[in-house]
């Protein structure tokens, strides 16, 4: 079974920085049709910023994902901050000190990462947030651990999730945030949230796979 080893989270926390950064202005258009458009540009402050703090440090994976939260949660305004420092920073004390990250200890980490969201918001699937992504992506995982599934193979199948969790999020009325004042007319856009949570999660994988062994 692949791993990839806690200590080599430099080029995946990077991979997520590159990825948050070349999307900022699609995340500022998506989220001005229905929210007030300044999503891309604060994820791509609190990722920037996040960057730049880590220099030429080496991090291990674990570090890397709670300095990142520690940052969003205090840097950047609106929802998000709040939302993204409270996963990431979930994730990274549940894989604590590992020196190994396995497919299993993965989706410990996801679990954690929406537990904790669930434990500051109300919404859950099927309400046009980025639960909508991050769920289905989280249940891929642990049920490609429960398989004894390939890591590698685990990931392209959770990217394939997170993508059809995000375009899930088009078809359904926002129920939470700014979007929830048009109710109906919400419908046909896609969600700010799922959408940079696809993101992060489909470069979080491609840098894992690039560093497992």
């Amino acid at each position: 079974m692949s791993v990839f080893k806690n200590e080599n989270g430099r080029p995946v926390l990077l991979a997520m920085v590159k990825a948050i950064q070349a999307n900022k202005q699609y995340l500022g258009d998506v989220d001005g049709l229905i929210g007030d458009g300044d999503h891309g540009m604060n994820m791509n402050k609190g990722f920037t910023m996040y960057g730049e703090q880590l220099g030429d440090e080496e991090t291990t994976f674990s570090d890397g994902l709670f300095d990142l939260g520690t940052v969003l949660l205090n840097k950047i305004g609106g929802s998000m901050g709040p939302i993204y420092g409270t996963i990431f920073m979930e994730m990274s004390d549940t894989a604590d000190d590992a020196e190994e990250i396995t497919v299993e200890k993965f989706g410990e980490m996801l679990q954690a990462g929406l537990d904790g969201l669930y434990g500051i918001v109300d919404a859950r699937p099927g309400d046009k947030t980025l639960v909508d992504t991050l769920y289905p992506a989280c249940e891929c995982i642990k049920a490609a651990a429960a398989e004894g599934k390939d890591f590698a193979a685990a990931l392209e199948e959770m990217k394939e999730k997170a993508e059809a969790g995000k375009e899930s999020t088009k078809d359904l009325a926002a129920k939470y945030g700014r979007a929830a004042r048009l109710g109906e007319r919400s419908r046909g856009v896609l969600d700010a949230g799922a959408t940079s949570c696809c993101i992060i999660l489909q470069a979080m994988a491609d840098g894992i796979k690039e560093v497992l062994e």
